[in-house]
């Protein structure tokens, strides 16, 4: 593999991570997103790649010439996709960001973080304390952590390192982690999501079945004891769970457990991981602002659990459903999650289903959920975009203790939280 290598969603989290390993490996790199503006606005992640040298394209086959040595492809592209007709016509080898990952990675001991909620935050943690234990870890994770970014000048959910082990997030959703040979393993839990969870479980135990080194298997064991994560500063029952996965990692490798665990207490935590933005000055009361990449049931339940114990005036959601087939798939257990964490002091403001093209079937959207929450302790409300999300939540902040923004893939979540907090126009 060498010369131009092409990304076909390089703004997307996983597609950016791998565009920031192959830009440290020494590669070229060009890519394409639909995200991409005719003004000229880029979201940050974009910004920095174009910083480091990175050509962007619209999505429209134009970035794809006689040049281009490989194009790379998630799961969502389709065969339509401008920029792989195009790669096509010229017989330019495609392939998929998990056998892509998985090849550039290759020359480590490969640490991969599976599971259905919580991998971002075990393989961040993981990272981290392997660093502070004298690992030097190459680590390629799904979502930023904080500080990894060089104040904007690259993307933060790689670090480059130069030890022996790499530590990687792979992708249940598509199954294709299958792609990846890992030396070691962690999985963090297994539930219904994209799949049933017998489903599930059965893509974890063939994954994990012939793997060489250390395996932590979050379904039966709970890793590390409690209180060996008493340090960790993020909040939460779900990411002290986390820690005790990552921690036994480490440990399993060789960590020192003593420094192992005095580690933890300088982790600087994930973005969009219950990241807290800043605040909103309303009516003469600070309301904390949040940011989350929850999108399924669980992830939303131990958001709002973890956020209502700690502001107990009340809590306001602004949330997205990040696809039409997970939105059908998981309609009623999303119910059955607000129902159940609601309060009457709470507020739950849906958006449409973001919409990132193609030929989905759009036949349920939002309107459905709120249907279904007709009897939520709190109120529900749907908005037509994000600017009326902004108006809705302005006008009632000071009745909340806490706003978060939350769901996957939209970009404008994050921007929205930042432009509530005055960090953002």
């Amino acid at each position: 593999m060498g010369g131009s290598i092409h990304l076909v969603g390089i703004g997307g989290v996983g597609m950016s991570a791998l565009a920031q390993a192959y830009l440290d490996a020494g590669y070229a790199v060009s890519g394409a997103d639909r995200s991409l503006r005719s003004d000229g606005r880029r979201t940050p992640v974009l910004e920095a790649l174009a910083t480091e040298g990175v050509h962007l394209f619209p999505d429209d086959g134009s970035g794809v010439g006689v040049g281009t040595n490989r194009l790379v492809v998630s799961t969502a592209i389709e065969d339509t996709n401008p920029d792989l007709v195009a790669a096509r016509a010229l017989g330019t080898p495609v392939v998929h960001r998990a056998a892509a990952l998985s090849e550039l990675l290759s020359a480590r001991k490969l640490v991969a973080v599976a599971g259905t909620c919580g991998k971002s935050t075990v393989t961040a943690i993981l990272g981290h304390v392997l660093v502070e234990c004298g690992f030097d870890p190459l680590v390629v994770n799904g979502a930023q952590v904080v500080g990894w970014d060089a104040n904007g000048t690259r993307v933060g959910s790689v670090r480059n390192g130069a030890g022996e082990y790499a530590v990687a997030e792979v992708d249940e959703s598509d199954k294709s982690l299958t792609a990846f040979h890992p030396y070691a393993a962690i999985v963090t839990n297994a539930s219904a999501d994209h799949y049933s969870k017998e489903e599930m479980d059965s893509v974890f135990d063939a994954f994990i079945r012939d793997i060489p080194g250390p395996v932590i298997d979050g379904r039966v064991t709970d890793g590390a004891p409690a209180e060996a994560v008493e340090k960790l500063p993020m909040p939460g029952a779900h990411n002290r769970a986390n820690a005790r996965l990552a921690l036994a990692m480490a440990i399993a490798l060789g960590a020192d457990p003593a420094k192992a665990s005095a580690a933890l207490a300088t982790f600087p935590g994930v973005e969009r991981r219950l990241q807290r933005v800043g605040s909103v000055l309303c009516g003469g009361r600070e309301v904390a602002v949040y940011d989350d990449y929850a999108h399924n049931p669980e992830k939303l339940h131990a958001m709002w659990t973890t956020l209502a114990e700690a502001y107990p005036r009340g809590v306001a959601a602004v949330w997205r459903p990040h696809g039409y087939g997970p939105l059908r798939k998981m309609l009623e257990s999303l119910a059955a999650a607000f129902r159940s964490v609601m309060r009457p002091q709470d507020a739950l403001v849906l958006l449409p289903v973001y919409d990132a093209g193609g030929t989905a079937d759009r036949s349920v959207n939002s309107d459905a959920l709120v249907a279904l929450l007709e009897d939520a302790p709190g109120a529900v409300k749907l908005v037509s975009d994000l600017e009326e999300a902004e108006k809705y939540l302005r006008a009632r902040a000071d009745a909340f203790g806490a706003i978060v923004t939350a769901g996957a893939r939209d970009p404008g979540l994050p921007v929205l939280a930042r432009r509530l907090a005055g960090k953002e126009r």
